[in-house]
């Protein structure tokens, strides 16, 4: 008898899905029976972490990964994890154990009540297969909708009894399904777009993560350089679209209407690739578009080109539109852009060193092809104007707004990318939400380097309170953590750098390891 179990590992198989991510449960365990020896799977000692692992991987790699979770319970867990997929477009299949369908009925113990229900809004389908003989089906499905663009994650609830189920047999016609999606420009719609570009006056380009996550990155550098246009990241993005050494680049744009509306002033015509229009946050009024700027937007997602409050937009493949814009328009006469003036080395702090100084450090040692996984978020625009990040796939960020993603995110990008070495550079808040990734990072001897800047507050916060003009907010700090403790205790190597100099021999020497290792840096609160 060939079991339903049997064909879906063979599909997984198949498409390439031989990685597992998951934290289980009881009714996990008929799927996780013998377990094949050609897959592996990563435990994560809370979902959040399984799920945040799966998601730096399936965006490192930019195919469907998979993770498994516990019912309802495993599930509302790793719901903060899944919104940053959802807002990462990051192509990921979560399934969950149902309760044996001889029990769901009755609501018996871990019965997960209304299945498909639980984890919207934050998955493109979700479902649980009416009878046994239709897991195949379903899990064919939910890889083809993860990858489909805009890639995002799919939720299937299976009951566990359905794992020994004899198959279907028509089910084997699913292994060798392949489903395509092709969104080219066509050729009006090429001309149209190039033939504004190539009659603007002053063009720029705001480029954003979907740029990264199809590697069209060397096609975005051609095309800025045949304009001869400037670059922005488009705000709050959570990938590196454009190298940050081009002296076309000129940094991440702010979150904010009016703040926006003020960094492209003077440009006529604002192309907009691979992000929505715009991911504000704070809320500072004002015109969305500078005087006189008319703005195009493409996207793979048809839901960002229809809630744009402003410009026109196209849905199509980044990647082939990229090229074919940078093919097609005419190289500029225009004087090419100013080189923007590199900031000053950072000043030593007294007591504590800078946010700055230790971005420096890092600069200055990590391999040009280094991977950084940033949830420092008081310090990203620091970040983003000293890291050098050059090579594609160099930057990963949380793209929800909640904490928690780097430490996860950034093992399942350092098992993804084994040739790179992966620093995450960390609040001592954000570490919080997930240290129990430093247990999975021992267990499978993954390398990454968490680096702890330790201010002992929530300095974004404290920014964000200035912002709102709101004083005496309880809950803002952080004093006490040991950091070093904490790592030891879960198996980590963890070294303090109080100084310039103790960071660059600490992270020259875990650089030179094949282990996990904690850096904590006492540094300045910026600006409190």
């Amino acid at each position: 008898m060939t079991s339903v179990h049997d064909v879906t590992y063979d599909l997984l198989r198949r498409h390439g899905v031989t990685t597992i991510f998951g934290n289980p449960g009881s009714n996990e365990l008929p799927f996780l029976k013998d377990f094949p020896a050609d897959f592996r799977h990563f435990l994560g000692l809370h979902e959040g972490v399984a799920v945040g692992m799966a998601d730096g991987y399936a965006q490192a790699t930019g195919k469907p990964a998979l993770v498994n979770l516990h019912s309802a319970a495993g599930t509302g867990n790793g719901m903060g994890a899944l919104a940053n997929a959802w807002n990462s477009h990051t192509p990921l299949i979560l399934t969950a154990g149902q309760q044996t369908r001889a029990m769901i009925g009755v609501e018996a113990l871990l019965t997960n009540l209304d299945s498909t229900q639980l984890p919207r809004p934050l998955v493109k389908w979700s479902y649980e297969p009416a009878i046994a003989q239709d897991v195949p089906l379903a899990m064919s499905r939910a890889l083809h909708m993860a990858a489909l663009p805009p890639s995002g994650p799919v939720y299937l609830s299976v009951p566990y009894d359905d794992w020994a189920a004899e198959a279907e047999p028509q089910s084997s016609a699913l292994l060798d399904r392949q489903v395509h999606a092709v969104g080219s420009f066509d050729a009006p719609s090429l001309s149209r777009v190039s033939e504004r570009l190539n009659a603007a006056r002053n063009p720029v380009l705001v480029l954003g993560p979907e740029v990264d996550a199809r590697r069209a990155n060397a096609h975005a550098v051609r095309l800025a350089e045949k304009l001869h246009a400037p670059v922005w990241a488009a705000p709050s993005t959570p990938r590196c679209p454009f190298p940050t050494t081009h002296p076309y680049f000129r940094g991440l744009l702010p979150a904010a209407i009016k703040g926006i509306s003020t960094a492209l002033a003077g440009h006529d015509l604002i192309l907009v690739v691979g992000a929505p229009v715009f991911r504000y946050h704070q809320y500072e009024p004002g015109a969305y578009l500078p005087d006189g700027a008319d703005l195009i937007a493409v996207t793979s997602d048809a839901q960002e080109a229809a809630r744009a409050p402003v410009g026109d937009a196209i849905v199509g493949d980044i990647h082939a539109t990229l090229q074919a814009l940078a093919a097609n328009v005419r190289k500029s006469e225009r004087s090419s852009p100013t080189p923007q003036e590199r900031p000053a080395p950072a000043e030593m702090g007294a007591v504590r060193l800078s946010p700055e100084a230790v971005l420096d450090v890092i600069a200055a040692t990590a391999p040009r092809d280094a991977i950084y996984v940033n949830e420092s978020t008081s310090t990203t625009n620091f970040l983003w104007r000293r890291l050098p990040m050059q090579e594609p796939g160099s930057y990963y960020f949380g793209a929800a707004g909640g904490l928690g993603f780097a430490m996860p995110a950034a093992l399942g990008v350092q098992l993804a990318e084994p040739s790179r070495r992966v620093i995450a550079i960390i609040g001592d808040g954000s570490a919080n939400y997930s240290i129990t990734a430093l247990w999975t990072a021992a267990r499978y001897k993954i390398p990454v380097i968490f680096l702890i800047l330790k201010n002992e507050t929530y300095g974004a916060l404290r920014w964000f309170a200035e912002v709102l003009k709101v004083d005496a907010v309880p809950g803002l700090d952080l004093p006490g953590i040991d950091f070093l403790s904490l790592a030891k205790g879960y198996g980590v190597k963890a070294v303090s750098a109080p100084t310039t100099g103790d960071l660059k021999q600490t992270l020259t020497a875990a650089l030179g390891s094949q282990a996990p290792t904690l850096i904590e840096v006492p540094t300045l609160a910026e600006g409190f």
